[in-house]
């Protein structure tokens, strides 16, 4: 008997790579290529950094009241954390404990796998078609619990507002979960189901729109019963999970509403360009409601694409996986980023003729 024979062993999630480089194109995690709101850059600066040696609002009231009164629910309806990951997290640990599989798609965000493993929860991934489209049907089998990604990554495709209700109707005795990392980038937000369905979660970040990844927030909204789970878990884990400037700088991006739309119309606007000019070089690639493309070149191999990228450095995300293998995932950069991708993508299809 060794001592580690009693170690929970997992399979960790591989974030996408953090290069240590500054003088590069970074394409490859889906930040935002825009700074925060003009009111988060303030708060920033006029934080008074004696506020650190005291612990945070545990119930983060300040923001989660912001984002209850531009979304219109209920602060009671509202879940905070440190960024959707943990919300995400939080959220399996606490609707998922039936011996039922839960059920998500085969090719999703590659940390679903990861949280089920972690807490032992059984599951079933359910492939997307050969268009990678989810398909609703497949979701209405006995299961302990769904979540899908809407937009899904890394494909970008958006499943329409009656094909998700269609999920969560069939599903009544379990939880489901609609991550919507994406949704500000073209999508329509499950957010008003919340009214007719008990058994739905909504989570949102942050990290992508809004331009704060690296301050770490989440956010669900949710019925105010399963909320009350959710925060009952979150407090048996860890009470302070929200710091400071994250709470006080979180609620100026909420403030600006008309900063967030620009950021999205401007992210938006590029990558329809971007397309435009990919089709040219013959790439081709789901239509995208998200900030990225998830493109494929008619002769040149993803993986070749992508090192030569990243010498040149370009950092975009491949996925060494079965369907997905031939794809790149870009993010969407500024204009003068995706010019310069471009350039040296038709320089490259150039030279190998």
């Amino acid at each position: 008997m060794s001592w580690e024979d009693g170690i929970r062993k997992v399979v960790p999630y591989v974030p996408g790579e953090q290069p240590k480089r500054t003088d590069i194109i970074k394409l490859n995690t889906n930040e935002c290529p825009y700074p925060p709101a003009p009111g988060v850059q303030k708060k920033a600066a006029a934080f008074s950094c004696d506020q650190l040696r005291l612990y945070p609002d545990p119930d983060a009231h300040v923001l989660t009241q912001a984002l209850a009164e531009y979304y219109g629910v209920k602060e009671s309806q509202v879940f905070v954390g440190v960024g959707s990951d943990d919300v995400l997290s939080m959220a399996f640990l606490t609707f998922f404990n039936t011996e039922k599989p839960i059920l998500f798609p085969d090719i999703t965000y590659s940390f679903y796998d990861v949280w089920a493993d972690l807490y032992r929860i059984p599951y079933k991934r359910i492939p997307l078609d050969d268009s990678f489209r989810i398909c609703p049907e497949d979701y209405m089998v006995p299961n302990g619990g769904i979540v899908i990604a809407n937009p899904n990554a890394p494909t970008g495709l958006l499943l329409g507002l009656s094909e998700v209700e269609k999920i969560i109707a069939a599903n009544p005795d379990v939880v489901v979960i609609v991550d919507e990392a994406y949704v500000d980038f073209g999508g329509e937000s499950a957010l008003p189901l919340l009214e007719k369905y008990e058994n739905l979660l909504v989570v949102q970040t942050f990290s992508k729109s809004r331009a704060m990844a690296g301050m770490r927030i989440g956010f669900a909204f949710g019925n105010e019963k399963l909320i009350g789970y959710l925060k009952d878990a979150k407090f048996s884990f860890n009470s302070y999970t929200m710091n400071r400037p994250s709470l006080e700088m979180g609620v100026e991006a909420v403030k600006d509403d008309a900063y967030f739309k620009e950021t999205c119309r401007k992210i938006m606007e590029t990558r329809e360009r971007v397309k435009e000019e990919m089709h040219s070089l013959g790439f081709s690639f789901p239509e995208s409601s998200a900030n990225f493309l998830f493109a494929s070149h008619e002769k040149i191999p993803a993986e070749e694409l992508f090192l030569a990228l990243k010498e040149a450095g370009i950092y975009v995300r491949y996925f060494k996986k079965p369907r997905i293998d031939n794809h790149l995932r870009i993010t969407i950069g500024t204009d003068g980023e995706m010019d310069t991708f471009l350039q040296f993508v038709k320089k490259y299809i150039n030279q190998k003729g």
